[in-house]
């Protein structure tokens, strides 16, 4: 269900909903995305939204995803992104952000290994 916020604006309060609202190519990347996600955290792992954007929670945020008008990006933290560097040189990357066009997800196996990264950083199972 919507919530509202300042100004009378609504926003999603679920994955689904805020996937609902992504204009395509962005909504099937996006759900592809979830679904390489989902392939591999273990169970007891939620969806929720954090900052207005998908994330997957075990113990701790695993990471974030989202769609922008130009791009989508992942959201892994600063320190994963310092530790792949060279396996991301075919993306634009900034502080905690790997950006990947909005009709072409990041390959399953790279993705994949950053899910299993992040739960070793929050002490989770891969």
């Amino acid at each position: 269900m919507r919530r509202s916020v300042a100004g009378g604006k609504t926003v999603p309060s679920t994955v689904d909903e805020y996937l609902a609202e992504v204009p395509e190519p962005a909504r099937s990347t996006l759900k592809k995305v979830r679904a390489v996600i989902q392939s591999v955290v273990p169970a007891g792992t939620t969806e929720v939204l954090s900052y207005r954007m998908p994330a997957f929670r075990y113990k701790k945020v695993l990471v974030w995803y989202a769609a922008f008008s130009d791009h989508c990006s992942l959201f892994p933290t600063a320190s994963l992104i310092d530790k792949l560097g060279e396996e991301l040189k075919a993306y634009a990357v900034s502080k905690g952000t790997i950006h990947f066009p909005t009709d072409k997800p990041l390959p399953s196996s790279l993705l994949k290994k950053i899910v299993k990264a992040r739960l070793r950083d929050v002490g989770g199972k891969e």
